[in-house]
C-alpha cells in the first residue's frame, strides 16, 4: 500500500494556495491508495484565542475562513477528480483513493468557540468546513491504516501534552505513528523484538506563507508533503517531498 501524508496547511484568507495544486497532481502522478490529511486544513483564524482583542484580530470573519477554506480544498482536489474523470471517461482502471482527514486544533476552535459562547450554538459548526470528501476524524481520535496510526498530535502525560519528539512517539506509543502539529520535521526508527520497524514521524508543514507568532527564525521550518511506500503492518519506507521540489515541478 502507498500512503500520501499531508501536513497541516492552515488555510486562512490573503495567503498563497497553489502548492495545494501541486500535491494534488503529485497524488494523480504518484496514485496513493490512501491520502491522509493530517488536520489544521484550514487555519481558521477568526476564532483565535490567542489574537482575540489586538488590533492584527481586526476584520477578521469566520466565513471569510470557511471561503478559504473551500477555495484550498478545492484546489488540492481538483487535479484527483478531474484524474478520475478521465479514467472513467477512457473506461481505464479507476483510481479511488481513501481519503482521510484527522481534525486538528485550528478546526476545533470552532467547538471550543459554541462551548464557550452558547449564543453561538446552531450558527457556526464544523459542519461548515468543506470536508465532505473526506472520512473526518475527530480531534485527537487516532486512526490506524495498514497499521500506520495517524493523529494530529498524540499526547503523553496526564496533562494530555503533545509528545515532544518523533522518539516520544515510538517509545511511548510502541507503533509507528504520524502526527503534524509541530513545524518542524523528523524521525525516530526503533524496531521490535520481531524485528519490525517502527517509525515515529512529525510531518511538519504544508504552507507558503510565514506565521508572525514564529518570527524569523521559527519561520525556516521544513515543508513538503510525504509519501510512504509499501506500507505494510506498520512499515513503510518514508519519502519526504518537500515544498520547493513541488514548486519546480509543478509551478507555472
Amino acid at each position: 500500500m502507498k500512503h500520501m501524508v499531508i501536513p497541516d496547511t492552515q488555510v486562512k484568507p490573503g495567503v498563497p494556495l497553489d502548492h495545494l495544486t501541486w500535491a494534488g497532481k503529485y497524488a494523480v502522478a504518484k496514485k496513493p491508495d490512501v491520502i491522509i490529511h493530517i488536520g489544521d486544513m484550514a487555519d481558521m483564524e477568526s476564532l483565535s484565542s490567542y489574537d482575540k482583542g489586538k488590533k492584527s484580530f481586526e476584520g477578521r470573519r469566520y466565513t471569510k475562513d470557511i471561503e478559504a477554506a473551500t477555495i484550498g480544498m478545492s484546489m488540492l482536489l481538483g487535479p484527483i477528480k478531474a484524474e478520475q474523470r478521465r479514467l472513467k471517461e477512457g473506461k481505464k482502471k479507476p483510481w479511488n483513493p481513501r481519503l482521510i482527514l484527522t481534525l486538528g486544533n485550528h478546526e476545533n476552535r470552532i467547538d471550543r468557540a459554541t462551548n464557550n459562547s452558547p449564543e453561538l450554538e446552531g450558527l457556526i459548526s464544523v459542519q461548515d468546513l468543506p470536508y465532505s470528501d473526506w472520512e473526518v476524524i475527530p480531534y485527537l481520535q487516532p486512526i490506524t491504516i495498514d497499521g500506520v496510526t495517524y493523529c494530529h498530535y498524540f499526547t503523553s502525560g496526564v496533562m494530555g501534552r503533545p509528545v515532544s519528539s518523533a522518539r516520544a512517539l515510538t517509545t511511548k506509543k510502541h507503533c509507528s505513528c504520524v502526527m503534524g502539529h509541530v513545524q518542524r520535521k523528523e524521525i525516530d526508527i526503533q524496531y521490535s523484538g520481531e524485528g519490525r520497524r517502527i517509525t515515529g514521524i512529525f510531518a511538519g508543514a504544508f504552507y507558503q506563507h510565514d506565521e508572525e507568532y514564529l518570527g524569523p527564525q521559527g519561520n525556516q521550518h521544513w515543508r513538503g508533503i510525504w509519501m510512504l511506500h509499501e506500507v505494510d503492518k506498520g512499515s513503510f519506507d518514508e519519502m519526504p517531498v518537500s515544498l520547493d521540489y513541488l514548486r519546480n515541478r509543478y509551478g507555472s
